[in-house]
């Protein structure tokens, strides 16, 4: 059987990417998100890269983690045990005054952003635990090490993730579990930035998604001896402040 790797939130920019690479490299796929027409471009990526590959689609709302732990279950039953997960989850990148945030809004953050990657881990981690191996994966950004007044619940989000991935790295590292926060200080070359920076757009000044899948396959191969817990990737045009 080949070795297995579960996406969560696998669309059109980075999630594609990850399902591309980590499927040329041998690794059958598990695609988890709201909609199965949301994984469709990242099942393309998988089986070009790899016509033999696995790929299959499970039903899942992250902010509703009952629904994360029954399609990681389905897959491990379909698949066998999970190898690689990927957390690759994110809020809306809502511009507001923090006085302005709804008590709903910071639920819904939390819920998102925290709770449904502890569902994540929680489901696989026992099983990861029992051989001895296993990598979790927590997409993220530099906003966790920021907080934001124009985007106060990103960021809010955010710090919640790097402190979940802290405590299980903590926990779970002597165990064989590689757990990795892994901080975006940048912007992804995916459609939602082309619109964004409309005219302004250059891709020069954005990360490649393939180029970051290749440094989630690279920390993944990391001999346990000098494992990376947490790593920050940005482009080489980035602007430093001085």
């Amino acid at each position: 059987m080949s070795p297995v790797c579960a996406i969560i939130g696998a669309g059109e920019g980075l999630g594609c990417a990850l399902a591309r690479k980590f499927s040329s490299e041998g690794m059958d796929i598990a695609l988890i998100s709201r909609s199965e027409a949301g994984s469709a471009d990242a099942k393309a990526a998988a089986l070009s890269a790899r016509t033999s590959a696995k790929v299959q689609y499970y039903s899942a709302d992250a902010t509703v983690p009952v629904t994360i732990e029954n399609a990681l279950a389905a897959a491990a039953e379909d698949f066998g045990d999970i190898d690689v997960l990927i957390y690759n989850v994110r809020d809306a990148f809502t511009v507001i005054d923090p006085l302005d945030m709804s008590y709903e809004a910071l639920e819904g953050t939390f819920k998102l952003e925290v709770v449904g990657a502890f569902a994540a881990a929680k489901a696989v981690l026992p099983a990861m635990r029992k051989r001895g191996q296993g990598s979790i994966f927590f997409s993220s950004s530099t906003a966790a090490f920021r907080g934001s007044g124009k985007l106060p619940l990103y960021a809010i989000g955010k710090f919640g993730l790097r402190g979940l991935s802290q405590g299980l790295t903590r926990a779970y590292s002597k165990d064989g579990v590689h757990i990795v926060h892994v901080r975006l200080d940048c912007d992804l070359d995916v459609p939602v930035m082309h619109e964004r920076y409309g005219d302004n757009y250059d891709p020069a000044k954005l990360a490649q998604p393939a180029d970051v899948a290749q440094s989630y396959w690279h920390t993944h191969l990391q001999p346990r001896s000098a494992w990376s817990n947490e790593i920050e990737l940005r482009p080489y045009s980035e602007t430093w402040t001085f």
